[in-house]
């Protein structure tokens, strides 16, 4: 079972990357409401709310892509979790030009089980800390 969590998760993670508005909608819950949480930003509540959120960040990410560390699963029968280190590397606003931007969150995902397979249910990312105490990059 922890397999197939950690493909739904991986399935989140190359709609991501690919900026793939129909991939991104594929992977998340409809109901009950799904909340997606980008590191220093506010909570996105509602299916619909959080596809209008999608398409806006596809919209203004020319590339990205994610390498997980740290990567654990837990699941039950019904609801699962993934927890990881987004380790970021980006181009777009924030990302000097001509170059990428890097940068570091930690990730939760939560997955309920459906009919139709695992679906994310919640997506938390919060910025990694330096080791001065100040906040790093933070990744989308």
């Amino acid at each position: 079972m922890e397999d197939v969590v950690l493909n739904a998760n991986t399935a989140f993670y190359n709609a991501f990357e690919a900026g793939d508005l129909d991939l991104m909608a594929a992977v998340w819950l409809p109901d009950p409401d799904p909340v997606c949480i980008h590191p220093g930003n506010a909570a996105i509540s509602g299916y619909a709310e959080m596809m209008r959120a999608w398409a806006m960040i596809f919209a203004n990410t020319p590339y990205i892509q994610f390498f997980l560390t740290d990567v654990q699963v837990r699941a039950d029968e019904d609801v699962a979790y993934v927890t990881c280190t987004e380790n970021v590397l980006s181009s777009g606003e924030g990302a000097p030009e001509e170059g990428f931007a890097g940068g570091k969150a930690l990730a939760t995902n939560v997955f309920r089980k459906t009919s139709s397979g695992w679906r994310l249910w919640i997506h938390h990312a919060s910025p990694v800390l330096s080791s001065s105490g100040g906040r790093q990059e933070e990744a989308p």
